[in-house]
């Protein structure tokens, strides 16, 4: 309960502009749940202020963002002394219809289509959230960013990290180096390549494609046995081939893990070091310079069950690559990779009962602040899980306390309300607003395409 309190008082001091309407439309926001419109939570008794500040406030408010940041590192999930696993993924906010918003560009969206294509137009956020190891929902949301069309995702990602380990203080949470989990839409070498950039001190799991293939260094001419060099060309720099669909070309592991799992049965981990992928850009646009070669390691899980049983278990395959040139620890890397999806569920508790891309706003900065209350809303959900009652629906199976979810949490928040409190001041009543000036014309809206990356 401390926590939370200090949390919201500290929150109230991050909004320059329309401070009051911001932090009471967070209220509203955990409160109300899944809405028809957005619009509907001002009638919420924690929302005191008319209908009309709800968008008011979104395009006329300020947000500190880095103070923001900053409070939202000091409030993390896992306990300082374990290993720090993050994910980092890419939601987007579809604005199929909305020509007068700028700043749309082309996303793939696996439930929404147009002409026949899982495509839609829209903004595109980057999150990037702390995990546990804990059989449950909950993440702790840390940074939102939204991508431009032109921007490059890789280089977001990795200002993201290089920002968020910055904040954190080292003597708060354990010496390992903290991981980084990313889905199979990011390209590993490319992360790695600009995470060497900066000098981050940070290690990247990245999913893989079945079909992808890697190569191990070339063999120099005194392991070949000739003792010669070669006689012209250039240097060999990939050696042998290995086909992630092709076990024939799999030499021996380096490193193997078994171990049973409640859920997923036997666990089978295999590791290959020392492992890249071939580079098919050159480092400079107009170069015949070749990109660097970022080096990782290649692993290979295997289960022999589903926790639901709706499909037939398929392998995965991971890549790793961490400053550190210890062996990595497999145990750690599948279990950090499966509770990457956590983090799907979140952003569909996220869109489905905090209402996160319900706004139709016209301008992409009210929608960044719109997800910085989002995020703010629910990581005060996630500090008053263990303050809470359960209030279970009839078919609903009892949780103990402190494991309820994010959902039942919201259901009795408005409990905490009643002690907590609000920084936010009461509203000041004024007149009726004199609306627009007869005779003038507000004029169509200036048309925004949206934005193609190949552009």
């Amino acid at each position: 309960m401390k926590s939370l309190y200090a949390f919201r008082s500290a929150l109230h001091t991050c909004f320059s502009k329309r401070a009051d309407a911001l932090f009471e439309l967070t209220d509203a926001a955990i409160t109300g749940g899944s809405q028809p419109s957005p619009v509907h939570l001002s009638l919420q008794p924690q929302h005191r202020r008319g209908w009309g500040s709800f968008y008011a406030a979104l395009r006329h408010g300020s947000i500190d963002t880095e103070h923001l940041r900053t409070l939202l590192s000091h409030h993390p999930l896992s306990p300082p002394d374990s290993r720090r696993v993050y994910a980092a993924d890419v939601s987007v906010w579809p604005r199929c219809d909305a020509e007068a918003s700028p700043d749309r560009g082309y996303y793939y969206h696996p439930s929404r289509h147009s002409s026949g294509q899982p495509i839609v137009a829209g903004w595109a956020y980057q999150w990037v959230a702390q995990l546990g190891f804990t059989r449950d929902s909950w993440t702790a949301p840390l940074d939102v960013r939204r991508i431009h069309p032109s921007e490059s995702a890789y280089l977001v990602a990795v200002e993201q990290i290089r920002s968020l380990l910055n904040r954190i203080d080292p003597s708060t949470t354990s010496k390992s180096v903290p991981i980084f989990v990313f889905d199979a839409g990011y390209e590993p070498s490319q992360l790695a390549e600009e995470l060497a950039k900066t000098s981050t001190c940070a290690s990247i799991l990245v999913r893989l494609r079945s079909n992808r293939c890697f190569y191990g260094d070339p063999l120099t001419p005194q392991e070949c046995g000739t003792g010669l060099g070669t006689a012209g060309g250039r240097p060999r720099r990939h050696g042998r081939k290995f086909e992630c669909p092709n076990p024939a070309t799999w030499p021996i592991p380096d490193s193997e893990y078994h171990y049973q799992d409640v859920q997923y049965g036997l666990v089978r981990v295999r590791a290959w070091c020392g492992l890249h992928s071939k580079p098919h850009h050159h480092a400079t646009v107009g170069t015949r310079r070749p990109r660097p070669i970022s080096r990782g390691t290649l692993v290979l899980v295997e289960v022999s069950r589903l926790p639901r049983k709706t499909r037939e278990p398929q392998v995965l395959w991971l890549w790793y690559n961490g400053p550190d040139a210890e062996e990595p620890d497999l145990n750690l890397l599948w279990r950090a990779y499966v509770r990457r999806f956590d983090l799907e569920h979140t952003f569909r508790f996220l869109k489905q009962t905090l209402n996160w891309t319900s706004p139709r706003v016209r301008y992409p900065e009210q929608a960044d602040r719109w997800s910085w209350l989002i995020l703010a809303a629910y990581t005060q959900l996630r500090l008053a899980r263990g303050c809470v009652a359960d209030e279970r629906l009839p078919w609903e199976r009892p949780l103990e306390e402190g494991k309820l979810t994010p959902n039942r949490v919201r259901r009795r928040f408005w409990s905490l309300l009643v002690e907590l409190g609000t920084p936010a001041r009461a509203p000041k009543p004024c007149g009726r607003s004199p609306g627009r000036p007869k005779g003038r014309l507000s004029g169509p809206a200036k048309r925004y395409p949206a934005i193609k990356k190949a552009a």
